[in-house]
């Protein structure tokens, strides 16, 4: 039996799109590290540092987020959280400055022509800059070519030290 699709209005296509797009993202979590730190001063110090890693369940989460500290850490270490991040998609960068990572909430914006109603549609993305005007400039060229229009609703740094997504250490 064949199944005939309606066209879409061009609002819900839209959305449909983002919300397509949404699910074929990455699940991230942010895994947090605690352990003794030597400080420039050459006194050890406990610390707690967040990391974000792509997984596909808590518990890969914390088996990948392990594999990949133990090379960097000497000494004991407990992974004390590790939570979902909700992050749509990530803009990292090349550049040696851009040693930060912002949280960047975006609003897509779309019209219902039937009820002139406007719909906004939160999402975070995280972007890898140099400061708080390189993020925005990043994330403007990240979001070149998106067919809704969107705001950009609000940019903070995090305490994020580093990311590690699928891929890098699998192969």
């Amino acid at each position: 039996m064949k199944k005939f699709l309606l066209p879409l209005h061009p609002e819900k296509r839209i959305i449909k799109l983002i919300k397509e797009r949404n699910m074929a993202m990455h699940t991230w979590f942010e895994c947090k590290i605690r352990y003794e730190k030597m400080m420039e001063n050459g006194i050890a110090k406990k610390v707690t540092e967040p990391y974000l890693v792509d997984a596909l369940s808590f518990t890969e989460a914390e088996k990948r987020f392990i594999e990949e500290m133990t090379p960097y850490i000497s000494g004991e270490f407990t992974v004390s959280d590790i939570k979902r991040a909700n992050y749509s998609e990530l803009f990292p960068s090349d550049e040696d400055a851009a040693d930060r990572w912002f949280k960047c909430k975006v609003v897509f914006i779309t019209i219902d022509e039937k009820s002139a109603a406007e719909k906004k549609t939160a999402t975070h993305i995280l972007v890898q800059a140099a400061d708080l005007r390189d993020a925005v400039k990043k994330l403007d060229e990240g979001m070149k070519g998106t067919m809704a229009d969107y705001q950009i609703a609000a940019v903070s740094e995090t305490p994020i030290m580093d990311i590690y997504p699928y891929g890098e250490s699998e192969e």
